[in-house]
């Protein structure tokens, strides 16, 4: 992959896998120790997996291998490690992981001094792995926020000095799309470029979700050789996703006809049809229940969005925009109870086996679209007294 061609991140990797399979080769000069510097675990597994390669035999593995952390193993231990020959394997391959550790509160001039000593005279027959995955480098970095600006100038100001830096910056959209239409490919298929703009879109260029969905994908299709919307559209949650988001947008517009419409869509698309109505229920509670989060805590960035949402409640990247636009509909903390309840009323109904399933939702959507002005159905009242 030349870098004329793929983002930063791809790039660096790439020069990294490339840098090592030079030194495996007995072409190129390894050195003695590399930062990873950023957050994209993706490319971090890539170039993992370049050095075990590389560098550890299978039948060697529990010799020369070592995942050490900073956060239980203090550096003095890991460079104890690199410097101290092994009499199973030639070679030594030390991952160290929470380099976080030495920029916390406290000078760690100790520390940094015995860096410093080791690699003035570094063991040739080990390599230091540091993952620094404390910092967030966005596909463009003139992006990059200033707080994680300062981690990185201070990495390059020390371990800088001894170890190849490499930059795994986020992936953009655009090379997401890229590498799942080489990957299918390579795989024997053809991934339709609408697909594939659909699939980096919905993930959010999540490169750990566009594989596995890719996977996925290229499982379902087997055997016909090309991967269309349609299939992205079916078989990836996250675009399945996108319609709930949109049906969220049109309730909070207070737009019933486009509700409606979008809710039928919903419907017909799905495979399991009316059968697929409580998990439908299911995401709009948790969309109503992420939004009055959003208004209870005042939300108005992604940013401030991220630290509220807890882990395994958040919300996809492509619809955190569009999610805390719509929760600034609702004036009230009241008006969006009311719509948790309503659909919680569905969902009973939902469960005693209905003559229509999809009457339940219409009405529903009927109702959560009203305009807040108007005076609900009696029973509705009632319920919401409860």
């Amino acid at each position: 992959m030349s870098g004329a061609r793929w983002g930063a991140g791809f790039a660096a990797a790439g020069r990294f896998v490339a840098e090592i399979e030079a030194a495996q080769a007995g072409t190129g000069k390894l050195r003695p120790g590399y930062v990873f510097a950023g957050d994209e675990v993706f490319l971090l597994d890539r170039c993992r997996a370049a050095v075990l390669k590389a560098f550890v035999p299978n039948e060697l593995r529990d010799f020369c291998l070592s995942d050490l952390d900073l956060a239980s193993t203090s550096i003095f231990e890991v460079l104890d490690r690199a410097q101290t020959p092994s009499l199973m394997a030639p070679f030594q391959v030390i991952f160290v992981r929470n380099v976080r550790q030495l920029y916390t509160r406290g000078a760690k001039k100790d520390e940094f001094a015995a860096l410093d000593r080791y690699f003035r005279s570094p063991n040739p027959q080990a390599l230091l792995l540091f993952i620094a995955d404390f910092l967030r480098i966005p596909s463009d970095a003139r992006r990059m926020e200033l707080d994680d600006k300062n981690r990185y100038e201070r990495l390059t100001e020390t371990l800088g000095e001894h170890c190849g830096m490499v930059e795994l910056a986020r992936v953009s959209e655009e090379d997401a799309m890229r590498w799942a239409v080489a990957t299918a490919q390579q795989a024997g298929s053809r991934l339709e470029p609408d697909a594939a703009r659909e699939l980096a879109d919905a993930l959010g260029a999540d490169m750990m979700l566009v594989a596995s969905e890719l996977e996925k994908l290229l499982l379902y299709t087997s055997g016909r050789g090309r991967i269309t919307l349609g299939d992205v559209e079916t078989m990836v949650l996250a675009a399945k996703q996108r319609s709930l988001y949109e049906l969220t947008d049109a309730i909070s517009a207070h737009d019933r006809a486009r509700a409606l419409a979008l809710l039928h869509g919903l419907l017909n698309s799905s495979e399991a049809g009316e059968d697929a109505a409580i998990g439908h229920l299911y995401m709009l509670a948790r969309t109503f229940r992420q939004m009055l989060v959003i208004l209870e805590r005042n939300v108005r960035d992604t940013r401030a969005l991220y630290q509220v949402l807890w882990q395994g409640f958040r919300i996809p990247p492509f619809a955190a925009d569009d999610v805390i636009r719509q929760a600034r509909h609702y004036k009230s903390r009241r008006e969006l109870t009311r719509a948790i309840r309503l659909i919680s009323r569905a969902d009973a109904a939902l469960r005693t086996n209905p003559v229509s399933k999809r009457l339940v939702l219409e009405n529903l959507i009927l109702d959560l679209a009203a305009e807040p002005t108007q005076t609900a159905p009696s029973w509705q009242q009632e319920a919401l007294l409860d």
